[in-house]
This record gives structure tokens, C-alpha cells and sequence, in this order.
């Protein structure tokens, strides 16, 4: 069940943790987004949790840059990037101001405002696919860079968090993260087990070996 009566205050607070805290509260929770041509919610079904400075995998790991630097800012903002030179994908920043934690929206299901994920998507050929993936999220719900910084507790946004987060959650490595980052000693991947909208699993590349001189 999805918390309707919880204040944008009450909802900060609890995302003011730990984002391997705050992932669990994720699942199930639902982000609405109402653009000029509509409005689209996502029920979120898997997360990734990164954690700045302490996380070769996050892109705060060597410090503030004009890119990342929502990721520092306070919590319930959106940090969106764009990658590949095709692709946005949208985090929840967490935590206190200045630790530029957050976590990736990997996957969900749209519940409300299917018709118009579909136009934004293309017409794919199931809506399982409409936010099957961090870029299909972002893109079901009209989200660009110009979102980068918005708080997901005001309007155009709605950020409804379950009343207590769900007690069946399966956890691992992080999608095509490479290197260490990617593997099992960063289980910082969450998702609800048996959810047909969780994105595939694939291991990132491995670093590419050293050659090294006799």
C-alpha cells in the first residue's frame, strides 16, 4: 500500500538516510510527473544505490563537477544525466547536503498514463518495456536534463512512499557497472523478486589488462 498521507516533510526525512536505507522504501513507491503533454506515474520496481566518495561506481567518486553536482545537494531531488549521447537516467538524491549519495531508477511499472508512455516510447512492443531500464524509465516519464535538480516532493513531481517497505527484496551487483564497483562486494542493486517490469541483469566489462614489462 502506498502512503497517501505522509508530508513532503515527513517523506524528505526519510529519504535524509542512507541510500542503501532509502532503497528499500523505493520499492513499491510511485513518482508521478506531469509534463506540458500529460502526466505519467511509475510504480518502482529496482533501484541502485551509489554512494559518492566511497563508491568507485557513483559519479561523485573523485569529487563535485558541473555534471553531478545535485548529487550534493539535499534530499528528494532529482539528479538526472544524460549517457551514451543518447540516453537520460534519473536518480533520487539521499542523504545529508553534501554527501552525494542517491539512487538510480532502474526499472517499474506505469500506472497511470500509459497511452502517453507509449507515444514517449515509441509504441514498444509490451508494456512491460514501457520503464523496463533507467532510460526507459526517464523517458516514459519526460524526463531530460532541463529535470535535472527538481524536487520530486513538488509540482510537476509526486513521490508516494509505501507505509512500510516491502518485506520480500532480492539484492546484487549493480547493472553494467564495470569494474569492482560491479561486482558482488557492491550488492547495491535492489529490486522486487518476481516483478516482470526488473530490468536484465548484465555484468559491466571488466578493466582491460596491464601489460607489464620483464
Amino acid at each position: 500500500m502506498v502512503d497517501q498521507s505522509g508530508t513532503a516533510a515527513d517523506v524528505r526525512a526519510r529519504l535524509g538516510g542512507s541510500a542503501l536505507g532509502v532503497a528499500p522504501w523505493l520499492l513499491g513507491a510511485q513518482l508521478s510527473h506531469t509534463g506540458d503533454d500529460g502526466g505519467v506515474t511509475v510504480r518502482i520496481s529496482e533501484v541502485e544505490a551509489y554512494l559518492g566518495p566511497d563508491d568507485p561506481g557513483s559519479h561523485a567518486f573523485r569529487g563535485k563537477t558541473a555534471r553531478n553536482a545535485t548529487m550534493f545537494g539535499p534530499a528528494g531531488h532529482l539528479y538526472v544525466y544524460f549517457t551514451y549521447g543518447m540516453h537520460y537516467c534519473a536518480n533520487i538524491v539521499c542523504g545529508s547536503e553534501g554527501w552525494a549519495t542517491g539512487l538510480l531508477l532502474r526499472a517499474g511499472e506505469i500506472t497511470e498514463g500509459v497511452d502517453l508512455a507509449r507515444v514517449r516510447r515509441s509504441h514498444p512492443a509490451t508494456d512491460l518495456d514501457l520503464a523496463r531500464g533507467p532510460a526507459r524509465l526517464a523517458q516514459a516519464l519526460g524526463l531530460d536534463r532541463a529535470a535535472d535538480g527538481a524536487d520530486v516532493l513538488a509540482h510537476p513531481f509526486r513521490l508516494a512512499l509505501p507505509d512500510t517497505p516491502p518485506t520480500d527484496i532480492a539484492r546484487g551487483p549493480r547493472v553494467g557497472v564495470s569494474g569492482i564497483a560491479g561486482t558482488a562486494q557492491y550488492p547495491w542493486r535492489f529490486w522486487l523478486p518476481g516483478d516482470p517490469t526488473v530490468s536484465r541483469y548484465r555484468p559491466g566489462k571488466r578493466p582491460a589488462a596491464r601489460s607489464v614489462d620483464p
